[in-house]
């Protein structure tokens, strides 16, 4: 009996062939050796070591198919290979493929980042994790989280699919996968992409975002809509909603995104259609701009009001609507709502509307002022005023005109009621247009979440 024991410790230690180029060892305090059928085992109890080349495995106890190649470790299991750890209370080594399985938790350290989940697959030639439920990523930067990750360690490149979210210092993106470059930063997510800046209140849903990383460049891509909450109101007044085909985020001092392409946009009773859009996130502005091969200008709604020009600056201040700056071919009109057809019509180089509490008090119109307005005596018609000038003044109460102050080389003339009555669009500067595009909420709003 004292032979045959010494004979097992002997073994214990002994190296048997796993292939042509490597052979894997164990070593431990002791070792049963039993057949099952054609099978060979022999169980390695305490302090176990196995290695395999550039694979070093510690744990309580491995049983380990001879046969097969393969081994079943049991009890704080350490995998080591290069600046890879891996730990588990359990796993599984396949000798011949050179991997390890473990479905238990699993975590993998590789100097960079921290993986965990419930399981996880790890292939030592190619370097490659694959992990399964409740997978998180962590490095330096960001934490992702998914339902399923692919890491490969030496090219550190993740990907990740089902409920996924990443999160760095100010914002998460939430999406079914995504492919993330840890050197790099860069992120790729698809379907379903969310978003979300906690500190600016600011949410966007698309289906695609590229995240250049360090470039501190990313593209939304899928018909996008920004939602933008610049109070805590619940009637939604103060929020802002932009829909266009693409974004463009720059993260860095600017803070600036770009709304490109078939642009819509709602805030309370301001809407807007355009083809480009600058939203400054550190400044409270918003602009609008006319491109080369845009056919028409920006157009911007607010309440009974149409306004039309090259460029359109929005100002907000203590989350109210602040100013309104218009550039080029700067034109405004305001409908009457008691009176169809009666539209309150002025032009210029450039117009300036200022609000007081959210509401139209004073408009400015600066070069080549052109005005049409209506008169009115006891809430009746009255005839209207065609008049021209270098700079004007509009006074507004209740968002209807109430004076206009024109100044240098003024020119103007009066249109009695009898004339005007029937024929209103036959009084018009030659910039009138009524747009009928409008952005209406519920269109602007389809599909999202």
């Amino acid at each position: 009996m004292k032979k045959i024991i010494f004979i097992l410790l002997i073994l214990s230690s002994f190296s048997f062939s796993q292939n042509k180029t490597e052979i894997i060892k164990v070593v431990g305090d002791s070792l049963i050796g039993r057949m099952q059928g054609d099978i060979s085992y022999r169980e390695v109890i305490g302090n176990v070591v196995m290695t395999q080349g550039d694979v070093r495995v510690t744990c309580n106890r491995a049983i380990q198919n001879l046969t097969n190649n393969n081994a079943e470790l049991i009890g704080n299991v350490v995998v080591v290979q290069d600046t890879v750890t891996i730990l588990s209370e359990k796993g599984y080594y396949f000798g011949n493929e050179k991997y390890i399985y473990s479905d238990t938790s699993v975590s993998l350290n590789d100097g960079h980042v921290l993986l965990t989940a419930d399981s996880g697959f790890y292939y030592f030639d190619l370097k490659k994790a694959v992990f399964n439920t409740n997978v998180q990523l962590v490095d330096s930067n960001s934490v992702l989280n998914s339902d399923k990750l692919i890491y490969f360690s030496k090219l550190e490149k993740a990907i990740a699919s089902g409920s996924v979210n990443i999160s760095d210092t100010s914002s998460t993106i939430y999406c079914d996968s995504l492919i993330h470059n840890r050197d790099t930063q860069k992120s790729h997510a698809f379907k379903n992409v969310k978003i979300v800046n906690p500190n600016q209140r600011l949410t966007i849903v698309g289906e695609e975002l590229i995240d250049e990383g360090k470039n501190n460049i990313t593209r939304i891509l899928g018909e996008p809509l920004l939602t933008k909450i610049d109070s805590n109101g619940t009637n939604g007044e103060d929020t802002l909603f932009i829909r266009a085909m693409r974004f463009e985020a720059i993260e860095d001092s600017t803070q600036k995104l770009f709304a490109i392409d078939s642009v819509r946009i709602i805030r309370g009773d301001l809407f807007s259609t355009n083809s480009y859009s600058v939203l400054y996130r550190n400044e409270n502005r918003l602009m609008t701009k006319k491109m080369k091969l845009d056919k028409n200008s920006p157009v911007l709604w607010f309440t009974n009001s149409q306004l039309v020009g090259d460029s359109i600056n929005i100002y907000i201040a203590n989350n109210k609507l602040d100013s309104i700056h218009i550039r080029n071919d700067a034109t405004i009109l305001s409908k009457n709502e008691k009176f169809e057809f009666r539209f309150d019509q002025i032009t210029g180089d450039d117009i300036n509307l200022f609000f007081q509490d959210g509401k139209i008090n004073k408009t400015v119109v600066n070069g080549n002022v052109l005005s049409v307005y209506f008169v009115y005596e006891d809430n009746m018609a009255n005839g209207l005023m065609k008049s021209s000038s270098n700079k004007a003044t509009m006074y507004f109460e209740n968002n209807e005109v109430s004076n206009v102050n024109m100044y240098s080389d003024v020119q103007s003339e009066y249109h009695p009621e009898n004339l005007v009555e029937g024929n209103e669009l036959d009084f018009t500067i030659p910039t009138f247009m009524i747009y009928k595009n409008k952005p209406i909420r519920k269109n602007l709003l389809r599909g999202s979440k």
